[in-house]
């Protein structure tokens, strides 16, 4: 297998993923933008070596020019740093104290939680029956609330 193919399947696996498919969804990128943002930050690590622009640009699921690469580089990384604002300036308001946030906050804790469970259980080589099962019912219950809370409702007055 080439190291493109190797680095499609890899990038093919992050959009199977549920989890990237809701939290893509409601995000300020587009697929192509965060495909091009996972080829710039971890496509190295893949390919265990340094990679140009006119390299990563062939590893995208559709192949494109380094121009068009970069661009959808700087696009996805501007929104990045939108959203990253729009976080600091809702900080700086004291809108996080505001109880109809506290959802959103635990469901980024128990997001993080569930993550590093599944990477232990993958180092180890697999898991007990009992400890899949939770995991695939905790991972239930995070798809159904991250779906919930993408809804604008979510934040009205009545939630």
């Amino acid at each position: 297998m080439s190291f493109r193919e190797k680095a499609q399947k890899w990038l093919k696996s992050y959009f199977d993923d549920p989890f990237v498919r809701i939290l893509k969804k409601n995000s300020n990128l587009t697929r192509t933008q965060l495909e091009t943002l996972l080829i710039d930050l971890l496509a190295e690590n893949v390919a265990g070596k340094t990679l140009g622009y006119d390299d990563k640009a062939k590893i995208r699921l559709s192949a494109v020019t380094r121009g068009a690469f970069n661009r959808t580089l700087r696009q996805a990384r501007n929104n990045i740093i939108r959203s990253i604002y729009t976080v600091l300036l809702l900080g700086y308001l004291g809108v996080f104290e505001d109880a109809r946030l506290s959802p959103y906050l635990e469901i980024g804790n128990k997001l993080q939680t569930y993550v590093s469970t599944y990477r232990e259980i993958l180092r180890n080589g697999g898991g007990k029956d009992e400890y899949l099962r939770i995991m695939k019912k905790l991972r239930e219950e995070l798809e159904v609330t991250l779906e919930q809370f993408s809804r604008p409702k979510a934040l009205s007055m009545r939630m």
